[in-house]
């Protein structure tokens, strides 16, 4: 998937100052890993009840990040990278 699939599917303003400075991955506003703490916070209040809309939000900012990441380090393992980007999600609640 191209790389400005990504780039169009944008933050609300309150999850702005916590974004990913690409090609690192790391947080502009605190320097970490990307999704920092502050960031999964903030996603998961803007996206509330829509999960999926939240896991294809994540996925393609992963699928960029992997191309990304890997070009710079190519030892990148795809499944660290997986868990650090969709991993940290709460788990669905059962269905009723």
């Amino acid at each position: 998937m191209p790389a400005t699939r990504a780039a169009n599917v944008a933050p609300t303003a309150h999850c702005r100052d916590h974004v990913a400075s690409r090609p690192t991955w790391r947080c502009r506003a605190c320097g970490t890993a990307w999704p920092c703490g502050r960031a999964k916070r903030d996603l998961l209040a803007e996206y509330g009840t829509r999960r999926t809309d939240l896991l294809v939000y994540l996925a393609t900012l992963w699928e960029e990040a992997l191309g990304h990441l890997t070009e710079r380090h190519p030892g990148t393992d795809p499944a660290e990278s997986h868990e650090r980007f969709l991993g940290w999600l709460p788990p669905r609640p059962p269905s009723r």
